[in-house]
């Protein structure tokens, strides 16, 4: 039951980061959840774990790495269709 609430946390902060940052990240509901799971990944390595935590993820951590993430390839999409 962990992984499931794992994919809706990691989806829900990869939706609100999308929200925040203005730009979305590519493949809908798929990339939202990877957005949010890798995310919360770089935002506990940068930030560790403090805050509220919902299913296994620190939120504020991982909401900030989750922006860092889709800032990240927004920027590297747009070098992308810049060189095309």
């Amino acid at each position: 039951m962990s992984f499931i609430w794992s994919l809706i946390v990691g989806g829900i902060l990869g939706w609100i980061g999308s929200l925040i940052v203005g730009k979305d990240i590519p493949g809908g509901v798929i990339g939202n959840i990877i957005a949010g799971i890798i995310g919360a990944w770089i935002g506990t390595a940068l930030l560790g774990d403090w805050g509220p935590e919902i299913g296994g993820y620190s939120i504020i951590p991982a909401l900030i790495g989750a922006i860092i993430l889709i800032f990240v390839v927004s920027l590297i999409m747009k070098a992308a269709r810049k060189a095309t």
